[in-house]
């Protein structure tokens, strides 16, 4: 008996199941060595699928930054969406981000973008350019609540970002250990202390 067309669960976690061996490809191997031959096979899928559902590698990985970015995404609302303090909730986001910037899966979707002006927009589109306005709102509601005082929401953003980030994504990028979790938890800290210096009222 022919068993008819799979159900939607089942191609969801067929699907999933070819974005992750995507992804555990790209962080083992680089993009360099990424094949959907390789995807298929680590998937238990054929290349005819992978082909079917995704178009092609470009397809396929621009999904895989897709999905992270919504996870990003959601990881972000979650950091700024509590009841905590400013500093609190800051310091919290500037871990998440320092911690998702230096960790391998974004290192692996950093490397492949370089390889390909598409998925270079594809990653600003999901990541810097999505999640930005999150944080600005954020801001903007501290500003508007009385509990900063800032002029200008996206210049507030872009100092944060840059006391956060720093030179650590690049580092890591071209080779040098990523920073532990002591090391976030007091690049987080450093960097709120200095923008609350600037937009903190007095």
């Amino acid at each position: 008996m022919a068993r008819g067309r799979p159900r939607a669960d089942e191609v969801g976690a067929r699907r999933e199941a070819m974005l992750d061996a995507a992804l555990e490809l790209l962080i083992a191997d680089g993009p360099d060595e990424l094949t959907v031959s390789g995807v298929a096979e680590r998937a238990g899928a054929s290349k005819a699928t992978v082909y079917t559902w995704f178009g092609g590698l470009e397809g396929l990985v621009s999904a895989v930054v897709e999905r992270e970015a919504d996870a990003s995404a959601e990881a972000v609302k979650a950091a700024l969406g509590g009841r905590s303090t400013v500093r609190d909730t800051l310091e919290a986001y500037c871990r998440g981000l320092l911690g998702l910037l230096t960790g391998p899966r974004s290192v692996a979707m950093n490397r492949a973008a370089m390889t390909s002006a598409e998925l270079a927009r594809v990653l600003l589109a999901g990541g810097r350019h999505r999640v930005g306005p999150l944080v600005e709102d954020y801001l903007a509601g501290a500003a508007a609540d009385g509990e900063l005082r800032i002029d200008d929401i996206g210049n507030a953003y872009r100092l944060l970002y840059g006391l956060t980030v720093r030179d650590a994504q690049i580092r890591v990028l071209l080779g040098e250990p990523a920073p532990d979790a002591d090391q976030i938890r007091a690049t987080a800290a450093e960097a709120v202390d200095v923008f609350l210096g600037v937009y903190a009222l007095r």
